[in-house]
């Protein structure tokens, strides 16, 4: 391990979205730009009423 590597802060696990306090509220302003951009480049629809974990679910489909 480097001196660099060892003042890095351990990356957290990622939390499922489904588990997420906050997951049932609204998507972001960010989250539904990001998704905009996304079903551009796909040709998809995106729902407008998606909660925040709805639409981190979303991107991380739209992404691959």
């Amino acid at each position: 391990m480097s001196e660099d590597d060892a003042n890095q802060p351990a990356a957290s696990p990622e939390k499922d979205p489904s588990d997420w306090v906050t997951g049932d509220e609204p998507a972001t302003g960010a989250q539904k730009r990001y998704l905009e951009t996304l079903a551009r480049n796909s040709d998809e629809d995106v729902p407008e009423d998606l909660t925040k974990a709805e639409a981190s679910q979303k991107i991380d489909e739209l992404k691959n």
